[in-house]
């Protein structure tokens, strides 16, 4: 009990916010080279807040990744997308570190995972291993860095976790040295009037600011006519000296009158809440114009635990014939500021510039279940799928529905349900649900087939349709041909490739035995490693096996020689 009593205690005091809750001369760095950033900690990111910081590794797989300190190995996974491969070591100090995208691991973790994917017969893995069973050294070699997973360029996605709690911590608040003694950007300045009486610059809509830098490097906004409730809302960025990166900022305040309003950083979060990054956001605008304004002002349905201080929802009351000065704050981790002043009158003006509400026959209560007929198909949004009541465009179709559109976010899954009844047993074996992008293209998402009903579960708005994929995957040698001799090669690759419904599984043997083939989706390419040493004979009988996700598999045989 006074274990976990002291554990507890460490958690709740490391996770505090303010940075001299964090220990500053513990930990070393997890690369020997300058650490340049491509991501921020708190950045903003699709439906997420970024975990962890990106660190360039000079455009290049293979850098070495050392522990940053004492500890053991609790967690490996190896996955094809997200972090790709990945590591986790706990340390006594009762934080965990993380280190994502990696190539490959060391020698000894190399062994450790090659055994259970031989064991599963699975490229894909994860593995918790019994504490003790791999102890690493603070500087010891634990991998090599690349470009695995969701990544778009080689670069180690380094974490700093509570072992307790498991929440992410800001890295770059443990001391690791990042030049930077450059001013955050601000890019653009938005007013919100949040009530139908509310009113920016003769609008009802929301506003940009115009500003301009002053001479002590502060910007200055053009005066604000307003009346009624109103919010702020910004687009900026954080630059580090040696990257031209536009980073998230670290945090942001937010006055009016000398009074905070909004305070809020990005010392640490949990990963139940990181969703809610899409009420911290305008998302309507970032669907519109693929542009995240941040907001100084709490939407319904916010529930994130980043804010320090907030008075009346980040708010401003403007009452007529008052004015304000309203001070916006935007803040790195190395304390280099950039401040904005935005004078504002209350005053009653004629609305010159007015927007209309898109109504609709549909209005959601966001509290309730809504089940919807759309004739091909029905949806089912269970309650609080949604932060807030909105008219809701749905249209039906033969084979085709739209729900909404991509101005509003999902908190929830959804489920969209086909009836197939019309189709033969091998025609459905063919049909599964896609949503249709921009150019109509459909992506597959997951199909659950029962019968006559093919349910998704999805949280994205948009159109759906049944869409069929008769064509088989295509397997492609990339770097051999048959009967030729590969005693200097050091790996074998191919290409698979489907150009409707995406690869689901593979497999591949040689001479009748399983083989470990990396599966790469960026690049589509398999790659079995000669190192494995499993051969036995020069003459080398490959076959590989590949499956699309309505079931159309395609095999590939070939023959090489080797010594």
């Amino acid at each position: 009990m006074k274990n976990i009593f002291i554990g507890l205690l460490l958690s709740c005091t490391i996770l505090g916010h303010g940075q001299d809750n964090y220990p500053k001369d513990v930990f070393r760095s997890p690369l020997d080279i300058p650490l340049v950033l491509a991501g921020t900690f708190g950045e903003l990111r699709s439906n997420h807040f970024h975990s962890g910081i990106d660190i360039k590794t000079q455009q290049r797989e293979g850098l070495p990744v050392y522990a940053i300190e004492d500890g053991m190995v609790t967690r490996i996974k190896i996955s094809h997308w997200g972090y790709g491969k990945v590591l986790y070591i706990a340390h006594p100090n009762g934080f965990t570190s993380v280190y994502g995208h990696l190539q490959k691991f060391s020698p000894e973790l190399e062994a450790y995972v090659k055994k259970i994917q031989y064991g599963k017969k699975s490229y894909e893995m994860e593995a918790f291993p019994d504490l003790g069973t791999l102890k690493v050294e603070k500087g010891s070699l634990i991998a090599y860095s690349g470009n695995t997973g969701g990544s778009s360029g080689p670069h180690l996605h380094f974490e700093i976790r509570s072992s307790i709690s498991e929440k992410p911590t800001n890295p770059l608040l443990y001391g690791l040295e990042v030049r930077d003694a450059t001013n955050p950007i601000l890019e653009k300045v938005f007013m919100y009037p949040l009530a139908e009486n509310a009113q920016v610059n003769q609008g009802n809509g929301k506003a940009q600011l115009r500003f301009s830098r002053q001479a002590d490097g502060s910007y200055l906004a053009d005066k604000v006519s307003a009346i009624g409730p109103i919010g702020l809302g910004f687009v900026g960025y954080d630059r580090q000296d040696m990257a031209a990166n536009k980073n998230g900022v670290y945090s942001v305040q937010m006055s009016v009158n000398g009074t905070v309003y909004c305070d809020y950083d990005f010392d640490n979060f949990s990963f139940g809440e990181t969703r809610y990054i899409n009420t911290l956001i305008d998302y309507a605008h970032l669907g519109t114009y693929r542009e995240r304004i941040q907001t100084c002002f709490k939407k319904p349905g916010n529930r994130l635990d980043i804010y320090n201080a907030i008075y009346n929802d980040g708010k401003i009351e403007v009452n007529d014939g008052l004015t304000y000065t309203i001070e916006l704050l935007i803040n790195d981790v190395a304390g280099n500021t950039t401040k904005l002043t935005i004078p504002v009158e209350g005053k009653t003006e004629q609305l010159k510039i007015r927007e209309e509400e898109g109504k609709t026959a549909d209005y959601l209560v966001a509290r309730k279940n809504n089940n919807y007929d759309l004739g091909a198909a029905k949806v089912y949004f269970p309650a609080n799928t949604f932060y807030e009541d909105f008219y809701i465009d749905l249209k039906k179709g033969t084979d085709t529905v739209t729900i909404h559109n991509s101005k509003v976010p999902a908190q929830k899954n959804f489920t969209i349900t086909f009836d197939v009844e019309k189709y033969t047993p091998e025609e459905r074996r063919q049909l599964f649900i896609a949503r249709l992008d921009g150019n109509l293209n459909p992506d597959y998402t997951t199909t659950y087939k029962r019968g006559n009903a093919f349910t998704t579960r999805t949280r994205d708005l948009g159109t759906y349709t049944l869409a069929k994929d008769t064509a088989a995957p295509r397997i492609q040698p990339k770097n051999f041909k048959a009967k030729q001799w590969l005693n200097n090669y050091r790996y074998l690759s191919l290409r698979i490739t489907d150009d409707l419904s995406g690869i689901d599984t593979y497999s591949a043997t040689l001479n009748g035995e399983w083989i470990l083939m990396e599966y790469e989706p960026k690049t589509r390419t398999l790659t079995y490693n000669f190192d494995d040493k499993i051969l036995d004979k020069t003459l080398c009988e490959l076959e590989v096996v590949v499956t699309d996700n309505v079931g159309n598999t395609a095999t590939y045989q070939s023959t090489f020689y080797r010594k």
